[in-house]
């Protein structure tokens, strides 16, 4: 999978910016605030609709402007285009000019891993954060996740709602709840489900990668579901959950809210048995979150027969010589990958006479090399 070229119009500081991709290498740099991570914000903008680091949709418009578009040419057996406009409020996508009413269609065209110097909030952060970069890492693997996410989001709040209604002493029509709680059931089944085959597909490539950079053995992503049960199998998450959501009803009515399911779930790094939010260095959370996305690369390879496109957001500044080598050991030379730095001293020499380099400065393309 290849991105051949991206435009943006009114994303954070360009107004205006067409960038032609080389098919391997690129390197964007350019001192701090000239817009290199903005330029790799806006190409994992265009394949997931939604920003890594960005709170709302407006904080990517340019000041002053009503919206923001984006444009960019796949190269996957064939070539196709996508374009996707966001306004403060909403978002419109298209796959060679046809709009497409469902993003979990659109999402999954386009496979993006990136690495960045806030990765170590995936441990040190809120569940939130972990749920989300979950969601979105399975939303490019099936369109089915997505569109079932989606559907239990807007079932969840029509419950959250109805649960105010409720402490709020208006009458309850109790077949309508419970309507309501067995379909939010049918779509969480799904997303159990889903959530624990990929970490546990993780786990049979995370481990031995942690190993291959450190040394130790009994690495593990530890998968924390708001309900224990006794297997992911439908009937058994059917019946727990009814189960569960039944005899907390009298509390989630005087909290107003849906206690347990999916929107509730975590998951941790886990070395010795030790949980390294809280137990981990620097350097062991580092590599754990690195061996983490190298193992996606493999999955994305497994499950969409495809190599995605890796964005490195000025990583090598923050990398040592060992470990900056373990990452290129597990990057494909077929693999397109678009690197930002501010000093291109960071770089190995082989990378950059292989490269394309971009020169960035405020907000403009100074030169490129090919």
């Amino acid at each position: 999978m290849i991105l051949k070229n991206i435009e943006v119009t009114n994303f954070r500081n360009y107004e205006n910016l067409k960038l032609t991709l080389n098919k391997n290498t690129n390197i964007i740099y350019g001192d701090n605030g000239g817009g290199k991570t903005n330029i790799l914000e806006s190409i994992f903008v265009l394949a997931l609709t939604k920003s890594h680091r960005a709170l709302s949709q407006s904080d990517l418009i340019t000041s002053g402007k009503e919206n923001t578009l984006i444009k960019g040419t796949i190269l996957n057996e064939i070539p196709y285009n996508l374009e996707l406009t966001l306004t403060k409020t909403k978002k419109q996508v298209k796959i060679d000019n046809n709009p497409v009413s469902k993003i979990g269609d659109y999402i999954s065209m386009m496979n993006i891993i990136i690495f960045y110097s806030n990765d170590l909030e995936l441990i040190r952060g809120l569940p939130s954060n972990r749920r989300k970069y979950l969601n979105l890492q399975l939303s490019q693997i099936s369109k089915n996740y997505y569109n079932t996410l989606n559907d239990y989001n807007k079932l969840l709040k029509i419950r959250n709602d109805y649960l105010k209604k409720i402490s709020n002493n208006e009458p309850i029509d109790e077949g309508y709840f419970e309507i309501l709680t067995d379909y939010l059931i049918e779509r969480s089944i799904f997303i159990y489900q889903m959530r624990e085959k990929y970490i546990e597909r993780l786990n049979k490539i995370c481990p031995d990668i942690y190993k291959d950079i450190t040394g130790n053995d009994n690495f593990k992503i530890k998968y924390l579901p708001s309900i224990t049960f006794e297997n992911m199998e439908k009937d058994t998450i059917r019946s727990e959950m009814k189960k569960v959501l039944n005899e907390n009803k009298e509390k989630e009515i005087k909290l107003k809210s849906t206690l347990f399911g999916p929107h509730r779930d975590d998951f941790e790094f886990h070395l010795e048995d030790n949980n390294l939010k809280n137990y981990g260095s620097q350097g062991q959370q580092r590599v754990a979150v690195l061996s983490l996305k190298l193992s996606e690369i493999q999955i994305f390879k497994d499950y969409k027969k495809n190599n995605p496109i890796i964005l490195l957001d000025d990583v090598f500044s923050e990398l040592d010589h060992v470990k900056k080598n373990n990452l290129l050991k597990y990057i494909d030379n077929d693999m397109q990958v678009i690197i930002t730095t501010t000093d291109l001293d960071n770089i190995d020499e082989n990378i950059k006479k292989k490269a394309k380099l971009i020169n960035i400065k405020h907000g403009k393309i100074v030169e490129e090399v090919k």
